[in-house]
């Protein structure tokens, strides 16, 4: 599933029955004469505050007279069954929420409507390209592009200071250069787990790889190639330029409170870590730094894996016509300046990031996001991710596996996973 910053968001009730998941069928409105229709749309946990979704509601139902909206949460457990089974249903919710990753899996059902003659009215050449890739496949869109999320790199303001540094690197080699300068006296540079394989991605894709390709109709795991290992020797460096362990990933320690103890200088993650790391030590409240993760060159920000949401319309909504228009209204400009101004998402527009200039760390994130990618567009990726494949190699890799052996080996596995058929 694609990555989430949390919010602060509780259940929003707009209907009496929270339990139920179908469309209403239309009906008179008492004293109206006029039919109405209530529209369900599905909505993860901790994905907007409650006031966002007030102000949509609200808004929505006033430019579309007869028209009653039912914003229902979702819980992230067992999320993906719960849509399969919707998907396979008669009286599925109108509109969901989904992980970008998990668009094909829940297209390979063949329940989700297919949207790509609407690309054009939606905005679609425009949109995120780590976003709108997953929500194609086989060529048609079935995903709408709703908001993203991307790592930066975090830094201590104090310890750039003491080793005289006053601008932040731009390329991967003044990186390296800086990230050394910072590595000294008791300092870590960075710290860089040695299983973080979103961060492997991001530069894999900078050299013109992939961790997997599809060549007619059968995957390759992607690795091995020229590109991939180039990718894994600029890693291999940066990580050695602190004491981030080579066996195990974020999670273990979990890195922000490993930053907040104050001796370490740059940190990768998405901009919300900062509260994290404040709340684990108030006294760097106001010292922490965002840029963009640097790039080959100076013009253009370092590749970064583009977590998120995309939008979807179930076969079996009964209705349709009304179904997009909440899904045009919530990808439009109104809702995604007013959602990127409260959350700090970026929006899923290029154009639209301007709404976020001002906030040193959300303006990092927009940065990034425009050079976004996904991971390979396969139903059975999230296989592979469930076998850690990719950290493995990395650990073997980091503790002195050659790169391309150990490459072989796991392009091996990778392909066996996304070439299984159900």
């Amino acid at each position: 599933m694609g990555y989430r910053l949390h919010a602060t968001a509780a259940v929003l009730t707009l209907a009496a029955c929270l339990t139920a998941c179908g469309s209403s069928e239309p009906s008179a409105s008492p004293g109206t004469g006029r039919s109405s229709t209530g529209l369900t749309v599905w909505i993860m946990r901790d994905s907007f505050s409650d006031a966002v979704l007030d102000r949509f509601r609200t808004g929505f139902q006033a430019s579309h007279p007869g028209t009653t909206l039912d914003i229902q949460i979702q819980e992230w457990d067992g999320i993906g069954q719960k849509v399969t089974s919707a998907l396979a249903s008669n009286d599925a919710p109108d509109v969901i929420e989904v992980g970008n990753t998990q668009v094909a899996e829940y297209a390979a059902s063949g329940g989700v409507k297919d949207l790509t003659d609407k690309v054009a009215d939606l905005g679609g050449g425009d949109w995120l390209p780590g976003l709108a890739e997953p929500g194609k496949v086989d060529g048609r869109q079935y995903g709408i592009p709703w908001y993203a999320a991307n790592r930066v790199v975090i830094y201590n303001k104090d310890l750039f200071a003491k080793a005289g540094i006053t601008v932040p690197p731009r390329t991967r080699q003044e990186w390296l250069e800086v990230t050394a300068k910072l590595d000294k006296g008791g300092d870590q540079g960075i710290y860089l787990p040695g299983q973080n394989w979103y961060t492997l991605a991001g530069f894999i894709w900078d050299e013109g790889g992939d961790l997997a390709v599809n060549q007619g109709g059968t995957w390759k795991g992607g690795l091995g190639t020229p590109q991939a290992l180039a990718g894994v020797r600029f890693y291999t460096s940066l990580q050695a330029l602190g004491e981030g362990p080579k066996d195990s990933d974020e999670a273990r320690p979990p890195q922000f409170d490993v930053f907040a103890k104050g001796d370490v200088a740059q940190l990768i993650a998405a901009p919300g870590g900062a509260t994290a790391i404040e709340k684990a030590n108030p006294e760097l409240k106001g010292k922490l730094g965002f840029f963009p993760i640097p790039g080959k060159s100076a013009d253009r920000p370092g590749a970064v894996f583009t977590g998120g949401s995309d939008l979807i319309i179930p076969e079996a909504s009964k209705n349709q016509e009304a179904a997009y228009e909440v899904v045009k209204a919530l990808t439009g400009e109104k809702f995604q300046t007013d959602m990127a101004r409260e959350m700090r998402y970026v929006p899923n527009r290029v154009s639209f990031a301007g709404v976020l200039d001002g906030d040193e760390a959300a303006a990092a994130m927009a940065a990034g996001a425009a050079n976004g990618h996904a991971t390979p567009n396969s139903p059975n990726w999230a296989a592979v991710e469930a076998k850690n494949l990719i950290k493995e190699y990395l650990t073997e890799v980091l503790t002195g596996g050659d790169p391309a052996v150990e490459a072989g080996k796991a392009d091996q596995s990778i392909a066996e996973i996304l070439n299984t058929t159900s």
